[in-house]
């Protein structure tokens, strides 16, 4: 314990003061340490849980100690550990366990687009044909490919739906769509073809939701074709009407942040709405002197931010984003530093006891990036009293070095989940952002303010020329040469390690800061020696992609197109699947491969190998055969496959090994 004590003393003791911020690094840590186990963790790991709080708790009451920042960290990892789990048991609900047809009834709570552009809607309330209620999803999500349809938030719809299971990762390490579908608390997903029927119009519950897309309608009839999808898009976070290649546009020029209802959203109008009401009410002479002004400017500030919350839909993103604004404006009220580490670290910890599973999402990692690096910069550029030029070019300056280092911060998290980054994406925000908080935001809101005296059409008509400028630079930038990169997918850990890398350098005091260098530039390295898989095989046998030297070769130049976008995407490759499907007769014949594809009812009854092949059947083989099998009985169990080809034998990956046997991929895990 000699060792111990020295440690604290040495160290723990200089960084005092200084240590809250870590409080969301240790929570997180328990977190991720609860969906890293790859079993569901039985009741005696709460056991644990549990007395480690209470232990922890014990030694804390009363009791200064040297220890102490340690024992907050153990409390913290334990309380992370049981808050993911406890959040899992939560959301816990149905899951279809098999392919259905059929019609499906249920309220429309959401509506959105697909990634092929189809709109989309989630359903609650679901009554399926046939299943009885405690085996029925507690909400569904079914694409609509049949006739164009307009339907209602909160209205009561029947339609004829093919529905299955969330599907498992596209490739072992890849993105968990059925761990994501449990905490959306989505049982099924599917599509239909059919018109959709209306069983009930929106009913008085469902009020928000009826005001908010009543809302979004009324936006675009003030703004027509694309400027007025985007302005629904950030003033109700209706995304319906948006045609994918704007939004494509805007994600190859990294604009698409300015779509999301999120930090720069929610603090341009807090901050909009807080000045407004502060310098009007310095305008009162009754009240100048009568009321708190900043604690009432703060306090309606919050309220029309919560408002928006509401309004917007409350989408994962906009609750993050209130909840920082929030823990502002509440510094603001109790007269406490609005900006500083403690106030994102405060801002996080609600957000993850909220929300544990936001841990492991794009938009966490990415909007914390962003804002502890922007605090952590201009906190020292106040330490060490460096200005940013002459008076008259601050404002400009400033911007250019928010724009680079939340550039920077999040092109890590960016990178290693979108597998792309924009090359023009810092000249396109700093000639779109200013133009959000100037033009747009102010527009909106003052739109709003003139819509009950019939004038809201003046703030629009200044909104749509704000958004027709971003637009025109997403489009800009977007078709010069070169404008969107890519990158291939890094293993699970190694953002992991670079993020905590970045958070040492960021959170520690004194020079040994510069040591949280280390693990971002080992995590880089091994980020370049990344090896994809020789061979894909997807968890339904339908398509096979095989590594060439041009590049992966796919087996079908349509259908199971998530899966073949999901794969040439990790690999950093921009080419379509149809492309992609052209090199597939070279790359079967390669010798050390030896791969049988068969698909189709024909080829799977006629289906044969010899010693040594690989075949790969989209269904199931009814017979025995002399080589390495999967069809639809073993990729069943293991869910997608990846192999490589090494120098001592075939490396077998499955989905299945990545993933665990967790609450939301095993049935016998839920019980």
């Amino acid at each position: 314990m000699t060792w111990l004590k020295a440690f604290s003393e040495r160290v723990l003791l200089g960084q005092r003061g200084a240590l809250y911020p870590w409080a969301p690094v240790f929570l997180a840590f328990g977190i991720g340490g609860y969906f890293t186990v790859p079993e569901e963790p039985s009741a005696w790991a709460y056991v644990l849980v549990a007395l480690l709080i209470g232990v922890g708790g014990f030694l804390l009451w009363g009791r200064p100690s040297l220890f102490a920042p340690l024992i907050w960290g153990m409390v913290l990892l334990s309380f992370g550990f049981g808050l993911a789990g406890g959040r899992a048991v939560w959301v816990s609900g149905a899951v279809l366990g098999w392919r259905y047809y059929g019609p499906v009834e249920g309220r429309i709570v959401l509506i959105d687009r697909s990634a092929s552009g189809a709109v989309r809607i989630t359903l609650d309330q679901v009554i399926l044909e046939r299943i009885p209620p405690n085996k029925t999803p507690t909400r569904v999500r079914v694409a609509l490919h049949g006739p164009e349809a307009r339907p209602m938030a909160g209205s009561t719809i029947l339609i004829t739906a093919h529905l299955s299971p969330p599907s498992g990762p596209v490739e072992p390490g890849g993105f968990d769509f059925q761990r994501h579908a449990w905490f959306q608390e989505l049982g099924a997903i599917g599509y239909s073809r059919t018109p959709l029927m209306l069983l009930e119009p929106a009913a008085g519950g469902a009020l928000i939701s009826q005001a908010r897309y009543s809302f979004a309608a009324f936006v675009r009839s003030k703004i027509d074709g694309e400027n007025g999808a985007f302005a629904a898009a950030i003033m109700a976070g209706d995304r319906s009407e948006m045609s994918q290649a704007t939004i494509d546009r805007l994600r190859h020029t990294n604009l698409a942040h300015l779509l999301a209802i999120s930090g720069l959203h929610m603090g341009l109008l807090s901050g909009f709405i807080y000045a407004a009401l502060r310098y009007g009410l310095l305008l009162s002479p009754g009240l100048r002197h009568r009321l708190p002004i900043r604690k009432t400017a703060a306090l309606g500030a919050l309220f029309v931010s919560f408002f928006y919350l509401l309004l917007s839909g409350g989408a994962v993103a906009t609750e993050r984003a209130f909840i920082m604004a929030m823990v502002a404006l509440g510094a603001v009220f109790f007269e406490r530093r609005v900006i500083s580490l403690r106030s994102v670290a405060t801002a996080a910890l609600i957000v993850l006891i909220w929300q544990p599973e936001a841990l492991l999402g794009p938009g966490f990692q990415m909007s914390f990036a962003a804002t502890t690096a922007l605090v952590a910069v201009f906190a020292a550029l106040r330490a060490h009293q460096i200005r940013l030029g002459p008076k008259w070019l601050r404002p400009f300056s400033t911007l250019f070095i928010t724009s680079l280092v939340a550039g920077l911060a999040t092109a890590p998290v960016a990178a290693a989940h979108f597998n792309h980054f924009a090359h023009y994406g810092l000249l396109a925000n700093l000639l779109a952002v200013p133009l959000m908080g100037a033009v747009v935001i102010p527009a909106g809101v003052i739109a709003l303010l003139l819509w009950p005296v019939g004038l809201s059409s003046l703030g629009f008509y200044i909104m749509e020329l704000g958004i027709a400028w971003i637009l025109a630079v997403a489009g800009f930038f977007a078709a010069l040469d070169g404008a969107r990169g890519t990158v291939v997918a890094p293993e699970a850990y190694v953002l992991t390690v670079m993020m905590l890398g970045a958070l040492f350098l960021v959170l520690w005091r004194g020079r040994a800061r510069l040591l949280g260098a280390v693990p971002m530039l080992v995590a880089a390295w091994l980020w370049s020696q990344t090896t994809r898989p020789d061979v894909l095989i997807s968890d339904t046998g339908k398509l096979v992609g095989v590594m060439t030297e041009a590049g992966r070769a796919l087996s079908a130049k349509s259908g199971s197109g998530f899966v073949a976008r999901g794969w040439l995407e990790n690999d950093g490759d921009k080419r379509a699947q149809e492309v992609a499907a052209k090199l597939w007769g070279e790359a079967a014949a390669v010798a050390q491969f030896a791969l049988r594809h068969a698909r189709g009812k024909a080829a799977v009854a006629t289906a044969d190998c010899a010693a040594g092949q690989i075949l790969v059947v989209a269904g199931k083989l009814e017979r025995e055969v002399p080589c390495l099998v999967f069809d639809e009985t073993r990729l069943r169990t293991t869910g997608a496959v990846a192999l490589y080809f090494e120098v001592d034998g075939l490396k077998i990956k499955t989905a299945r090994e990545s993933t665990g046997r967790r609450r939301w991929n095993t049935k016998e895990a839920r019980q």
